[in-house]
C-alpha cells in the first residue's frame, strides 16, 4: 500500500548549510557526505510506490544538472514540491506537481479516515480549515520554531534526515502538546 510521506529543507549540494554560522548547522564533514546521506535516508524511508511531499529547499547553490542527478536517485512514484525560499533550480526538476502552497487530504491508518493537511514553506498561526481539524505542517526554521498541538516543522533537521509519515508526525504533535501542558 503506497504511503504519503513529507520532508522539507534537504538543502541538496548547500554547502554554507555546513557552515558553523548558520542557525542550526549540520555536522557533516563535507556537502558529498551531507547529500549521500539524506539521499540514502530518503531511500530508506520512502517506497518506490509512496507519493512524497517536499516542502521547499530541495537544492539550493548548485549547478540545475547536480539537482537533476539527486533528484533521480529519489524514491517516490509521486513526488511534489510546495515551493520555498531557495527552489529557483529546484522548480525545473520533473516534479509531479509544483505549488506555493497546497491542502491534500491524506489516508490516515490509524483511524481508517483521513486527514487534512495545510502544506506550506512557512509556519502558520492560523490556516485554512484549522477550525475543522487540519494540521498544518511546515518547513524552514530547520527546528528552530517550536511546534504546537496541531503543526509542526517537517524538515530534515527535526526527523533524522529524511521524509515522515503521518504517524510519525502525530506522534510529534502529541509530544508538542505534552510540552506545552508542562510548561518551560
Amino acid at each position: 500500500m503506497s504511503r504519503h510521506l513529507f520532508v522539507s529543507d534537504t538543502h541538496f549540494g548547500h554547502r554554507a548549510i555546513l557552515s558553523p554560522r548558520m542557525q542550526s548547522p549540520r555536522t557533516f564533514a563535507s556537502i558529498e557526505a551531507h547529500d549521500e546521506t539524506l539521499i540514502a535516508r530518503w531511500n530508506a524511508a520512502v517506497r518506490p510506490e509512496d507519493t512524497v511531499w517536499h516542502l521547499g529547499d530541495f537544492s539550493y547553490r548548485c549547478s540545475e544538472d547536480y539537482a537533476r542527478s539527486v533528484f533521480g536517485r529519489l524514491r517516490g512514484r509521486y513526488r511534489f514540491l510546495v515551493r520555498g525560499n531557495h527552489d529557483r533550480i529546484s522548480v525545473r526538476l520533473p516534479w509531479d506537481g509544483i505549488f506555493d502552497v497546497a491542502r491534500v487530504a491524506v489516508p490516515d491508518p490509524a483511524t481508517g479516515t483521513t486527514v487534512g493537511l495545510f502544506l506550506f514553506h512557512y509556519a502558520c498561526r492560523v490556516w485554512p480549515r484549522m477550525h475543522r481539524g487540519d494540521l498544518h505542517i511546515y518547513g524552514h526554521s530547520h527546528g528552530t520554531l517550536p511546534g504546537t498541538a496541531t503543526s509542526t516543522d517537517v524538515g530534515v533537521d527535526c526527523f533524522g534526515f529524511r521524509p515522515v509519515t503521518l504517524d510519525e508526525i502525530r506522534v510529534r504533535l502529541h509530544e508538542n502538546a505534552r510540552s506545552l501542558e508542562d510548561g518551560p
